[in-house]
């Protein structure tokens, strides 16, 4: 089953290059290996962990705070946060998570589809002051170190709000994502429930994946590509609804 690993690793990398949302495919290749959903999401987690810390690099010299909120208040957040995150996710029991699962997906596939096709870049303007922006961020971590899925659109989203401009939003919540998934990591490194053969297929396939991602960037219809991932995240919401 190693294969279906492999691909979907590829399939994730490249996803996450051009539009975000490989965990819709990460999550059901690994439970289709036997995994628990709660394995499947710390292993996933894991795995691209990598890749998100090279996507933040990439941009660092677009990164910036908002306004008064120094982006290193952001980066103490976003630590603090997914580490309560990871923690709450590493309490939770696998039936537990199991049930959640389907209610964590349909979130994530909505917060997808409201960022891919509802919300219009800057017509939100700066709503969000920097005591609203931290407190956002900071709930933003919680649940991207819990679970993960959507949390690009929702840091956009509270960024852009809080008066950032979209290019540096979005080399911003590259950088943040990574950082609120350092502190999930350090302790799921620790966690039985890491698969690590699969998430070391998984991890090389997503960063090559990301490189094709790079190349095709401006060669794939990027909305296609967003329909497609809320198209398979609809049907994957469907089917564990279904299961549970």
């Amino acid at each position: 089953m190693l294969w279906i690993v492999l691909v979907a690793g590829l399939w994730a990398g490249l996803q996450n290059a051009l539009a975000g949302g490989g965990s819709f495919v990460t999550l059901p290749a690994l439970m289709l290996t036997g995994m628990s959903p709660l394995a499947a999401n710390i292993t996933s987690t894991v795995a691209l962990f990598p890749g998100q810390v090279s996507s933040g690099l990439a941009g660092r010299k677009m990164v910036s705070g908002c306004g008064p909120l120094p982006f290193k208040a952001l980066f103490i957040l976003s630590l603090v946060g997914g580490a309560l995150g990871g923690l709450l996710l590493l309490n939770t029991p696998s039936s537990i998570f199991a049930r959640l699962v389907p209610w964590l997906v349909l979130f994530a596939t909505t917060v997808f589809a409201w960022g891919s096709f509802f919300r219009k870049p800057g017509a939100d303007g700066a709503h969000l002051g920097p005591v609203g922006a931290g407190v956002a961020q900071f709930l933003i971590a919680i649940y991207g170190g819990y679970f993960g899925g959507g949390i690009g659109f929702l840091m956009l989203a509270a960024l852009t709000m809080a008066g950032m401009a979209t290019r540096n939003a979005g080399a911003t919540k590259n950088a943040l994502a990574g950082v609120m998934n350092a502190s999930a990591v350090a302790l799921f490194v620790l966690s039985p429930q890491v698969h690590w053969l699969q998430a070391l297929v998984l991890g090389a396939g997503a960063m090559v994946g990301g490189l094709a991602g790079a190349w095709a960037l401006h060669r794939v219809n990027e909305r296609l590509l967003r329909m497609a991932i809320v198209a398979l995240g609809v049907a994957l919401t469907i089917g564990l609804f279904l299961k549970a």
